[in-house]
């Protein structure tokens, strides 16, 4: 886009001085062609979302923005609408933009490999956000996620102990769809857990269009046909609010053990009101600064890491008011999304 302004104002400036315009008219043209010119300098990265409508990839985004910001890079910012097509569109629309670097969530793992080999041919710079491309590629920058198979594990055996705190070893999942590499860390990470721990994983369903009303439907199937499970491992946040949504209409507050991932305002008053048990917090706006600096870094010629992964931090009723707990979820969302 500022190559395009640059060359407009260039011709403007050309025309004003074939027609004899006058000194004033010189020099506002002169001073648009300055301008593009200094925004045609800039270094551009893009933020590509699986779907921007879900809030966790807007808090990437608002990382993203505020250290391109601070960076001095120009900001563009693009939904795939969990569509692998359009993700490749994105990719093409972003180069046309101008994109020196990209910075995106992919729409799945298995949809990135056509992605990396577009921008090695361009030698473009790529960090991912929150999902990991594709096991076995290796022509990325960065990728910024949660240590996923640790944390499944955290989470998991937290799980186990709430069940047997209520009476069982019945456990149940709402997962996030495991095409994507985060969610098959979390599902290994929780399957070796409770194995270890003495749980019984009675059922997995797998989100499609990862919404609150999915997961009420979802946690409500679960409960029917298994009313002796005593706690719901749930893989991501929308899960964990569908799932407190299901046990508060049915009388079971309490009584079934809830845990989540990601984090958001809404699980954070969930666990502070005791409606769920724990929430596992995933830095969202920190992945999206950290992936920032990565792909600024990679222009500059400056070191870069390929794989920063995080260890998700557990918030409970008891820790939630730690300084270091509010530290980890004060990377996850601004604040003016909502309370910590």
């Amino acid at each position: 886009m500022a190559k395009h302004m640059l060359q407009s104002a260039g011709k403007l400036l050309c025309k004003a001085a074939r027609a004899g315009a006058g000194f004033g008219a010189v020099v506002v043209v002169s001073t648009l062609y300055t301008h593009a010119a200094i925004a045609a300098d800039k270094p551009t990265v893009a933020y590509i979302a699986p779907a921007i409508d879900y809030p966790y990839w807007q808090w990437v985004a608002y990382g993203v923005k505020q250290r391109a910001a601070e960076l001095g890079m120009n900001y563009v910012e693009l939904s795939s609408d969990n569509s692998p097509a359009k993700q490749m569109d994105n990719i093409h629309t972003a180069l046309t933009r101008g994109a020196t670097a990209i910075v995106m969530g992919p729409v799945s793992s298995s949809s990135t490999p056509p992605v990396l080999r577009l921008l090695k041919s361009k030698s473009i710079p790529v960090a991912f956000t929150g999902i990991g491309p594709q096991t076995g590629e290796t022509d990325y920058t960065s990728a910024v996620t949660a240590n996923n198979y640790d944390t499944g594990k955290l989470e998991a055996s937290y799980v186990c102990k709430l069940a047997k705190d209520r009476g069982g070893n019945k456990v149940a999942m709402l997962s996030l769809p495991q095409d994507r590499e985060n969610a098959q860390k979390y599902l290994k990470g929780a399957n070796e857990a409770f194995k270890k721990d003495g749980c019984d994983l009675v059922q997995i369903l797998e989100a499609h269009d990862l919404s609150v009303n999915e997961a009420v439907t979802e946690a409500n199937d679960i409960l029917t046909a298994n009313p002796d499970v005593k706690a719901i491992y749930a893989m991501f946040d929308n899960a964990g609010i569908g799932a407190a949504k299901a046990l508060q209409t049915r009388g079971l507050v309490g009584k079934v053990g809830v845990v989540a991932a990601d984090g958001s305002p809404s699980t954070i008053k969930l666990v502070r009101d005791g409606v769920i048990q724990g929430v596992f917090v995933q830095g969202a706006m920190g992945q999206g600064i950290d992936a920032t600096t990565q792909v600024f870094n990679a222009l500059n010629h400056k070191p870069t890491t390929q794989v920063l992964s995080f260890t998700e931090v557990l918030v409970t009723g008891d820790t939630v008011d730690r300084p270091d707990v509010q530290a980890a979820v004060k990377r996850v969302y601004p604040p003016s999304v909502g309370k910590y």
